[in-house]
């Protein structure tokens, strides 16, 4: 009993430590506002560091800080397996920005950030009743995903309905797609719906 007790908080703290870095993805669209030339630079600058930080731990040899924050995030600790998620996380934000105008391309990154990473944490804490069909999505961690998507981008676009359709839209977005896909899959196919439903116009 102890060691389940053991295994499941230090699942949660990985899961913990997992979000908290990929909800980092919310100061995009803010530096994005002031220059997004920079921010795209900065977005890429991140992928080929991560990339190479990564490579080296893969082959035994560590680099400071980077490889310390991967190995505390990774949810298989005895994977010595490259770990894409901070990569898709970063190409979403930037695909999301190339994309959509500024108000789309926030709501999408919002969901990112905080659907995606609440639907997670919510999942892990509270999840019991699990979705069918959905390999472990749970409805505690979706009805987070539906809340945090929902008050991200009514704040960004002040409009019920389109927010409620988002949300709805991002939430099944969400179900569907499992692993490092969905960091591309839930920003494009959400900004598409906040452009489609008149975000912005």
């Amino acid at each position: 009993m102890r060691t389940t007790f053991q295994g499941d908080t230090e699942k949660i703290r990985t899961e913990i430590i997992r979000k908290s870095i990929h909800m980092m993805v919310a100061f995009v669209p803010a530096f994005a506002r002031i220059n997004i030339g920079l921010t795209m630079a900065l977005l890429a600058a991140s992928v080929v560091a991560y990339s190479v930080a990564e490579l080296l731990r893969v082959n035994g040899k560590k680099i400071f800080l980077i490889s310390t924050i991967t190995e505390a995030a990774n949810r298989n600790r005895n994977n010595s397996a490259f770990v894409f998620g901070p990569v898709t996380l970063a190409l979403g934000a930037m695909m999301t920005l190339l994309l959509y105008p500024s108000q789309v391309a926030a709501i999408a990154v919002y969901a990112l950030a905080f659907g995606d990473g609440f639907s997670s944490l919510f999942g892990r804490l509270y999840g019991r009743v699990r979705v069918p069909f959905t390999e472990g999505k749970t409805f505690a961690g979706s009805f987070a995903c539906l809340l945090a998507v929902f008050f991200s981008s009514l704040s960004v676009s002040g409009n019920i309905e389109q927010s409620v359709l988002i949300a709805i839209a991002a939430t099944l977005l969400e179900i569907s797609i499992s692993g490092d896909l969905d960091n591309l899959v839930l920003p494009i196919g959400t900004g598409f719906v906040a452009w489609l439903v008149g975000v912005g116009i």
